[in-house]
């Protein structure tokens, strides 16, 4: 009979977690592996230190935190429990004397969860909380249980005299004990007898009975007076308040489970609660295809504004901050261009910077300015451009919504500076959207009831704050997803959908069960008994909710197939404009790209919306003059480019601007003019609006200036001429507005939240290592003397160890080694040496599968494997 065995011939008991562990197989180790990466960085060296980080309390609190409400309640029951406790115990704490339907349905999968995450081991007698969470959720006078109970009898009564327990139990109507840890054992059983103690707590007068209420959902501790009143020093003579400190009573947990009726919550909630379509039923239910329209509608204004953010940038942002992002007056000044609110600004630079579309160009006088990468995604087409948006803002860590408040030392926060980072951002919108999908298409959700769902999925420990993180991720994740157009009318959109890589919606009458309701039945051939299994993939506490495909091909898959689904709901680029007599053009729609260009250069833009209006100014065409066209390339351009005859008024504008475009000749001395029309240069000087320009004639043709050639122009222009700058050789020079542009930037990388999880690949090769050295380490061996304890390495000297792997080549038998390499890890191996020389052994390694040279000096020891 193995020793792993009972004489029944059943697998005995684990005697601790990393039996626990060594009886799982390989799947439900990578589960736990997937559910908790912390554990696999690095990889342990065997199942018996997996199982030590496993319980450490930096890992358990942060396995703690991303359980779900009923999981966590489920583990805060067991706390309160009996160490170990059975699973009746279990459920009758859970469910109460009355028992519940709903929370005896749900407990099996939420103590799956709790075994997969190895926060919880033994059989269903013997469910044992690991040490770490039982301290971190069990009652304390420091730290008061989730739960509101306080410390049992036994606990309460540790100092207390034994003159004094006896004076409780014979007030209680009990016999008097020997000792007092009898006494306390009497107490307990009558607390926990619900017959007795319904008796008993019948003679109390109401006002002792009214204390007990204010007591029994916690906190449990009162105070009292030296003296206290009648019916307190009834309920103190009976043991029902038990004094922790001078002036303080608690409750003990056995009587306050017996006034709840056996419950350790107040409320449980097994099943999570839905989400609720927003308004009265059916009011905000749209058809999916306008859905589909309104969110291709705002999708094509979030092109239209960020391109309208990186054209406002294009010849150089605004300054970059000492402290690093933008100022609050260049955040104004980027509202009014954009013509939206300062957090929706804020929102659109973020966006753009998290698509590696703008950056800092890291000058002496740093600015912000376009990437290079920015006109290559100008040249796209536009469904591709906004799913490369809406994929970068679903990836960001990056929160824009945190704008303007304060960090921890009470400086507030820049839109693309520092500590705008929250690692829980991208899986909240992924779950918001989640969601969203799990809803009838069409339908737009109440925000609340989503508020509430992300609580019960990962509830705060602590005091409820309904301002917490996640709440208002989660909020700024519906305003995004309608100002970026995932969401159309509040309801996800066909294009949003498949950029999460969620399925096509259900029926209308089967939304009421969502994905991750707990009924989803066991999967088939699953090894665990009932008790045992944990949540299928998907379901509520089945571990952290990956921030959409984590594989980098899927993610690309799922942006090409929301841009197919976008592309036919986006208006087709027009190649023609509408002039008209007031000096204006009107673009119905959006304009191709060549179009655009030389539009947005020869003419203002007077008003946006489903039609863009264009002026046509004196200014602006001197604008494009100054870029180098003529006279009879605008009235080209504008013939073919217009369904409407250009108006006179135009032509006649050009022609004017064109004829005094050049006249006059400004170059370099300091400065100077000059003109063939004499004329003209001696009106120049007789208007007092030139005095700051300090003109003098040096030839009646040639007026030279103190000023710059550039404030010469600009002072010129202002007096109403149309002067062209020339070169040293006498030859106009072609201005345009430069474009300026950063390095090559990569986009800002997410923040991740703890370690990543593990893909397949990793997780095979971190099992297949844990189980070799754990094979290394469990295997049984001759060793002379005591025998080295679990972990520890093999100790000999050179010479016995070179000994002992010399006998093993001629007898071929396996030897356990304790072996560090060239990085100072040590491990343990069971090899068969083949040969030994040259101070190396090779020898074939059976934790790792393979032949291997293994240097003698690095050998710490050496045993002989015993014979079974």
């Amino acid at each position: 009979m193995s020793s792993d065995e009972k004489p029944d011939g059943r697998p005995a008991a684990p005697r601790s977690l990393a039996e626990a562990l060594r009886a799982r197989d390989d799947a439900s180790l990578a589960a736990l592996l997937r559910a908790r990466p912390d554990l696999i960085t690095p990889v342990p060296t065997d199942l018996t230190q997996l199982a030590t980080r496993a319980g450490t309390r930096a890992s358990v609190v942060r396995a703690l935190e991303r359980l779900d409400r009923f999981a966590l309640q489920t583990a805060e029951a067991l706390a309160v429990a009996g160490d170990p406790a059975p699973y009746d115990e279990l459920l009758a704490l859970m469910a109460g004397d009355d028992g519940d339907a709903a929370v005896a349905a749900a407990l099996p999968r939420a103590l799956g969860t709790l075994r997969e995450q190895a926060l919880v081991w033994g059989g269903d007698d013997r469910l044992r909380l690991v040490r770490t969470a039982r301290e971190l959720l069990s009652p304390s006078p420091q730290h008061p249980s989730p739960t509101g109970l306080g410390p049992t009898v036994q606990e309460a009564t540790a100092g207390m005299s034994p003159g004094r327990i006896q004076e409780l139990v014979t007030a209680a109507g009990l016999p008097s004990t020997h000792d007092a840890v009898s006494a306390a054992a009497a107490l307990t059983a009558l607390f926990t007898d619900r017959e007795r103690m319904a008796k008993l707590l019948g003679q109390a007068p109401a006002e002792a009975r009214e204390v007990l209420s204010r007591l029994v959902w916690g906190p449990p501790y009162g105070q009292v007076t030296p003296d206290p009143a009648a019916h307190l020093r009834w309920l103190l003579d009976r043991g029902l308040l038990l004094p922790t400190a001078p002036g303080t009573v608690v409750l003990p947990r056995e009587v306050a489970l017996h006034l709840r009726g056996g419950r350790a919550h107040r409320e449980t909630q097994p099943v999570p609660p839905p989400v609720e379509p927003a308004g009265p039923t059916g009011t905000r239910q749209s058809s999916p295809q306008a859905v589909d329209a309104t969110a291709a509608g705002q999708a094509y204004t979030a092109l239209a504004t960020v391109e309208e953010l990186l054209k406002d940038w294009d010849e150089g942002g605004p300054a970059v901050l000492r402290a690093g992002g933008l100022s609050v007056r260049d955040l104004k000044r980027t509202a009014v261009a954009l013509d939206v609110s300062e957090p929706v600004a804020a929102f659109w630079v973020e966006l753009a910077y998290a698509a590696g579309l703008i950056a800092s160009d890291g000058e002496a006088d740093e600015r912000y300015a376009a990437t290079p990468a920015h006109d290559e995604w100008r040249e796209r087409p536009a469904a591709d451009r906004w799913a490369e948006l809406a994929g970068a803002w679903l990836a960001a860590t990056r929160t824009a919504g945190l704008v303007g408040g304060r960090d921890a030392k009470d400086r507030t926060l820049a839109a693309l500076g520092p500590g705008l980072d929250r690692s829980a951002a991208p899986e909240v919108r992924h779950r918001v959207l989640a969601l969203l999908a799990a809803l009838p298409a069409g339908t737009s959700p109440d925000p609340e009831s989503v508020l509430a769902r992300l609580r019960w999925e990962r509830p705060l420990r602590g005091p409820q704050q309904e301002d917490d993180l996640r709440s208002r991720l989660a909020r700024w994740t519906l305003q995004e997803a309608e100002l970026l157009g995932v969401t159309g009318r509040g309801a996800l959109s066909s294009h949003g959908r498949a950029l999460l890589g969620a399925p096509e919606p259900q029926a209308a009458d089967d939304a009421a069960r969502t994905p991750d309701s707990p009924d989803v039945p066991d999967t088939p051939g699953d090894k665990l008994p009932v008790h045992h299994r944990a949540a299928p993939a998907g379901t509520p506490g089945a571990g952290p909710v990956p921030p959409g495909p984590a594989d980098p091909q899927a993610r690309a898959a799922a942006r090409a197939a929301a841009a197919r689904l976008l592309a036919p709901l986006l208006p087709e680029p027009l190649d023609h404009v509408l002039l008209q007599a007031d000096l204006t053009a009107v673009a119905p729609g959006p304009l191709q790209r060549p179009l655009a260009d030389v539009l947005d250069v020869l003419a203002d833009v007077e008003s946006k919306g489903g039609a863009t209006v264009y002026r046509f100014t004196p200014a602006s065409v001197r604008r494009a003059l100054d870029a180098g066209r003529s006279a009879s390339d605008l009235h080209a351009f504008l013939t073919a480019h217009s369904r409407t005859p250009v108006p006179q008024p135009l032509a006649y504008l050009i022609d004017d601007v064109a004829r005094r475009h050049g006249h006059l000749r400004v170059g370099a001395a300091s400065a100077y003019v000059r003109c063939d029309d004499d004329a003209v240069l001696n009106e120049i000087l007789a208007d007092k609006r030139s005095a700051a320009l300090r003109l003098r004639r040096l030839a009646p043709t040639v007026l030279a200036a103190q000023a710059d050639p550039a404030a010469l122009l600009e002072g010129l222009r202002a007096l109403g001429y149309a002067p062209a700058a020339e070169s040293a050789e006498g030859d106009v020079l072609i201005t345009r507005a430069d474009a300026r542009r950063t390095p090559p930037r990569t986009p800002p990388e997410p923040v991740p939240e703890g370690p990543p999880v593990p893909d397949a690949t990793l997780l095979t090769a971190a099992i297949r290592a844990i189980r070799a050295g754990d094979l290394a380490s469990t295997a049984p061996r001759k060793t002379p003397g005591t025998p080295p304890a679990p972990g520890e390495l093999p100790r000999t000297s050179s010479a016995e160890t070179l000994a002992t792997v010399q006998a093993a080549v001629l007898t071929g038998e396996a030897l356990w080694i304790g072996y560090v390499n060239a990085d100072g890890a040590a491990s343990q191996r069971v090899i068969a040496p083949v040969r030994v020389e040259g101070g190396f052994v090779t020898a074939y390694d059976h934790t790792a599968d393979e032949v291997r040279t293994y240097p003698l000096h690095r050998i710490t020891g050496v045993a002989e494997l015993a014979d079974e």
